[in-house]
């Protein structure tokens, strides 16, 4: 995991910095709120955590990602 620290109105570049998959910015702090803008193609999914675990707990097994899953290594492969 990256942590850092940014101000508001600071961003941060995701990707290539010359064609970046989108950009995340801090649009203002107040006491312990923070409000955050993403700035990202309509084609990638954004969610907030609990959105995100519900929508894996609906999911079909086809339809969970593989990420982060071990599988058994396969013989010739």
């Amino acid at each position: 995991m990256l942590v850092i620290t940014r101000r508001e109105a600071e961003e941060v570049v995701i990707g290539n910095p010359a064609s970046p998959i989108g950009v995340v910015r801090i649009v203002a702090i107040k006491g312990d709120r923070v409000r955050i803008a993403f700035e990202f193609p309509r084609s990638v999914e954004v969610h907030r955590r609990e959105v995100a675990d519900e929508i894996l707990a609906n999911a079909s097994p086809e339809e969970r990602p593989v990420i982060g899953q071990i599988r058994p290594a396969t013989e010739g492969g």
